[in-house]
């Protein structure tokens, strides 16, 4: 038997709408990737881009724990000697969510033209409203508990309410 191998006619893109209100980042992105890469579809192949559009929505309202939101830094240099630039999770997600749900998403694809090309497919939102109408009106759900309708409170807001 032999090793089947995507054509450009076998690849079919869909449109998924993540809601990322209360998911945890590093959960959210580990499934976008999964998807973005196609690895959810049966002509998976890992050199081939085979993976859906993703639209991420509410990336503003992600569930991160407090000491994550002290304690994680995200670091980037302008080139110049004495140019390294240091940012909190925090500042960083209150300035600018996208970018969060970007670089998690990023890290967790192939590195190179693959990876380049499967991020491009990536489009984030830190409000509910995106301008892509034609696609799915529904929000994906990620977990089990999430599509039972089990609400869960946010990490941030119950610990400020009990201490």
């Amino acid at each position: 038997m032999r090793t089947f191998q995507p054509k450009p006619d076998d690849i079919q893109r869909a449109w998924h709408v993540v809601d990322a209100d209360g998911a945890v980042l590093g959960r959210l992105a580990s499934e976008v990737a999964m998807l973005l890469r196609g690895k959810h579809k049966p002509t998976w192949a890992p050199h081939v881009d085979t993976g859906d559009h993703i639209i991420v929505v509410n990336a503003s309202r992600l569930d991160v724990s407090p000491r994550k939101l002290a304690d994680k830094k995200y670091y980037r240099h302008s080139g110049y000697p004495g140019g390294l630039r240091e940012e909190s999770l925090e500042h960083l997600l209150g300035r600018d969510p996208e970018r969060v749900v970007r670089l998690a998403v990023r890290g967790m694809l192939p590195k190179g033209r693959l990876g380049r090309a499967m991020i491009g497919k990536l489009k984030v939102y830190p409000g509910p409203t995106h301008p892509h109408a034609a696609q799915q009106p529904t929000p994906r759900a990620l977990t089990s508990a999430r599509r039972a309708g089990a609400e869960r409170p946010r990490r941030s807001e119950s610990t400020q309410q009990s201490g």
